[in-house]
């Protein structure tokens, strides 16, 4: 008996052991079957639900593979009311309030909630008369732009360009027009970085700052001053303050810049030199020679 019973085969039960699906499975299969025998109810339309629900489920796709939400977002948000409609400016002296506007980039329908403030920031802070910038929103629709403007300290003149530059140098723009015309001009390669010092220098002393119609650089190392009635006054390279005062005693004993004088030169410590106008020379000339002929005049008498 034990050897017939050895003979027969593997019985269903073990063979349909072998063949069990995995859990997840076997919920999808149920799933399945009660669908197509009729025991779960499919909602009306919800055929037309998802299928809509795809289309936009590709379309959001499209729009983030495509680079294209900023402007979506953009489009969306402007139209629930947080368009930009009002821009109030501060701090703008010489910054027209039209560049501020096409820097920020807006054009009726930018969103505030997509405008990025930072990026703002650094691009108004690339206007040349501007030293820094905030830019705040304020909702529903409104942008505040704060400007801190640079401060124009003088003229430069490099060759035949004239910039208005910063204390420090820094060059803030081209001169365009006559409104800076009261600032002092400094001329030549490297002016623009010596201006504060040899400004200062002529600070104590009034009176000849005064009549400074321009300071010109000379070989990067010492000034030549120009004064509003045409006399040069060379200055040293070293001890300038010196020199400066004794150009004032000499104006103050003697008037010297007031003179037909057309050059003063203070640039050796132990001398000063003075040139004449051409026109003075020809009267001392004159004068001189006169005194000559008067002279011998008297010798031929005696």
């Amino acid at each position: 008996m034990a050897e017939i019973s050895g003979l027969l085969p593997t019985s269903p039960l073990a063979s349909s052991e072998a063949k069990v699906l995995p859990r997840p499975l076997r919920r999808i299969v149920r799933f399945v079957i009660s669908l197509c025998s009729g025991r779960i109810a499919i909602p009306r339309h919800f055929g037309k639900v998802s299928l809509a629900g795809f289309y936009g489920l590709v379309a959001l796709h499209g729009v983030v593979v495509g680079g294209h939400g900023p402007v979506v977002m953009q489009g969306v948000t402007a139209s629930a009311g947080f368009a930009v409609e009002d821009v109030r400016v501060s701090g703008n002296q010489h910054t027209s309030e039209i560049d501020i506007l096409q820097l920020l980039g807006l054009d009726g329908s930018t969103s505030l909630l997509g405008l990025d403030i930072a990026a703002a920031r650094a691009a108004l802070a690339e206007l040349p008369w501007v030293e820094s910038a905030e830019v705040r929103k304020v909702y529903p629709s409104t942008v505040e732009v704060t400007l801190r403007e640079r401060q124009a300290y003088g003229i430069w003149q490099h060759g035949n360009d004239l910039s208005l530059i910063e204390r420090s140098g820094s060059v803030i723009a081209p001169l365009r027009d006559n409104k800076f015309a009261s600032l002092p001009l400094f001329v030549g390669r490297d002016a623009e970085t010596a201006a504060a010092s040899i400004d200062e220098e002529f600070s104590n002393w009034p009176a000849i700052a005064s009549r400074v119609k321009a300071f010109v650089r000379v070989g990067g190392r010492r000034w030549d001053v120009h004064l509003d009635n045409g006399i040069i006054v060379r200055l040293p390279e070293e001890n300038v303050a010196g020199a400066l005062a004794l150009l004032n005693r000499f104006d103050a004993e003697q008037q010297v810049l007031s003179r037909d004088v057309a050059l003063v030169d203070l640039r050796l410590p132990d001398r000063v030199t003075i040139r004449l106008t051409p026109g003075a020379q020809e009267r001392r000339t004159a004068a001189l020679e006169e005194r000559r002929k008067a002279l011998k005049k008297l010798e031929q008498k005696i």
